[in-house]
């Protein structure tokens, strides 16, 4: 008889981000060095490529393979940018953050106190993706972020006219 099956394998979440890497293996290094990242699996390709890996990071996995010829599937580096960002939170961003930036981390935003309750900060990794990495702060009601939010914003734009 067959075993029964789980749809969502024990210790994943229901979405799970799967980054393209040029250098995937320098990767994993970076990410044990910068966020503690566990190696859960690795399955090595052709060519001493990575074909696929399974990090976690605090409670949650993340896949990782290096770019490979004809896929669709592109590194920033090939983009010249990337179109995300990977978000992490922890219990001392201050230290989580300047922790990335010794493993090789580039700072994009300093770590500051955002209107919304966090404090944040940017970094890209070498590898060309984007985290930001928060602690939270303040838990705070929808109408007072929203009116932080606001003033924000306000306070944006009024920099932005003195420029």
């Amino acid at each position: 008889m067959a075993k029964a099956v789980t749809p969502i394998p024990e210790g994943f979440h229901t979405l799970t981000p799967h980054l393209v890497i040029k250098g995937a293996a320098a990767a994993i290094d970076f990410y044990k060095r910068a966020f503690g990242a566990q190696v859960l699996s690795r399955m090595d390709g052709p060519g001493g490529t990575l074909g696929h890996a399974e990090l976690k990071i605090g409670d949650s996995i993340i896949f990782l393979a290096d770019e490979f010829p004809g896929s669709p599937f592109k590194s920033p580096q090939s983009l010249g940018g990337t179109t995300t960002s990977l978000h992490l939170y922890v219990p001392d961003v201050d230290a989580s953050f300047k922790q990335a930036i010794s493993a090789g981390g580039r700072e994009v935003m300093a770590v500051t106190d955002m209107f919304w309750g966090d404090r944040f900060g940017q970094l890209q990794d070498p590898f060309g993706h984007s985290w930001s990495i928060a602690t939270r702060k303040e838990e705070l009601s929808a109408q007072e972020t929203e009116k932080r939010a606001q003033a924000f914003w306000a306070q944006m734009q009024a920099q932005k006219k003195s420029a």
